[in-house]
Parts: C-alpha cells; structure tokens; sequence
C-alpha cells in the first residue's frame, strides 16, 4: 500500500486513476467497512426510550463493574448479570441507601443452556453458560423526576427497541416488594 500511496504523488491524481483502480477499489472497500461498522454500533436503537419514563439504554453500560449475578429458575430458566455505574457501584460497596440520584443498574438476561463443551468433559449434564439473549433491564435513580415511583425510572429492552407502555406500568408494582432496599433486589456479591 505505501508503494501505492508513492506512486500516486510521482503520477499525479489523474494519471494514478487510470493505472491503480484496484487500489482505488479496495481503499473504497475499507472505507466502507468502516462506515458500516461505525452507523451499525451506533445504530437508532440507542436513541430509543421506554414509554413512561423515557429511560434509554446508557452508553457504555458493558464496561460497567459487576453488581451481581443470578439464575432465575422456573419459567424463566434463564442466567442474569446485574452491573452498575459507578455511582450505584459505591452505594452498593458503602451501604448507602436510597440509592443516590445518578445510580444506574442495568440487569442482563440470558436463557440458560447446557454446555455441551464442558458436559463432556464431565461426562454429565451438570455446566450450563449464557444462551441466546433475552432482554435487558434498566434503573436509574432520580428521586425528583421518578418521584411517583420510588425515585426509580425504568426500562425493558429486547434487541435494542423498549417493550411497550403495558410492560413498564408493571415495573414499580413489581418492585414495591423491596422498599426497604430502596426497591432495588440485587444485592452486592463480595
């Protein structure tokens, strides 16, 4: 590629055209890729925000620290991963409830499936890892705008788009068993 680039300063740009399309060709071809990878992780979907209470999927929220994890039994069958900002990661780690305004806890759930890999080696069904992507959950904390329920806004994602109104008019009843834990379950795993 540097020769390339070389040539095209000696030959001058139209000169460079006609004796390098296949250069040209694969440049475009990169840049491209680029261009598609870029608008595809920054797609319309994070602009999307539950009904109710206008809660999006926060930037970043992989790189979060680990709050806790679980394995919801049942119907569900499903694995789940808890992870917050920093702010809900101090107030978990300090023990300071309510939660401080700025809090985000973002829950992630997986249905659970056997590993066949790791069965295998355990000759028995007894290993089992994340499977096909279920949805994500989300809470942030602002006592002043999320007043009516709890301080805590809400928001249900499945593939990147909110679940509908009905959906989120469940999450604060939902949650009004843990008052006394600022309506938070998940508690911090040390």
């Amino acid at each position: 590629m540097g020769e390339d680039l070389a040539n095209y300063a000696r030959l001058g740009r139209n000169n460079f055209v006609l004796r390098n399309r296949g250069f040209l060709k694969r440049m475009a071809l990169v840049a491209g890729c680029v261009f598609a990878s870029i608008t595809a992780t920054a797609g319309p979907a994070e602009d999307a925000a539950s009904p109710i209470y206008g809660v999006k999927i926060p930037a970043g929220y992989r790189d979060w620290k680990l709050i806790s994890v679980n394995h919801e039994a049942g119907d569900y069958n499903q694995l789940r991963a808890q992870m917050g900002n920093d702010i809900a990661i101090k107030a978990y780690k300090e023990g300071t409830l309510p939660f401080p305004d700025g809090a985000i806890i973002v829950a992630l759930h997986w249905k659970r499936v056997a590993s066949d890999e790791d069965n295998k080696v355990f000759g028995k069904e007894q290993a089992f890892v994340a499977g096909a992507r279920v949805n994500m959950q989300i809470m942030v904390k602002d006592s002043k705008k999320y007043a009516a329920s709890g301080g805590w806004g809400f928001a249900d994602f499945t593939e990147g788009k909110p679940a509908d109104e009905a959906m989120h008019k469940a999450c604060f009843p939902c949650h009004e068993p843990a008052k006394e834990h600022d309506f938070v379950y998940t508690r911090y795993a040390r």
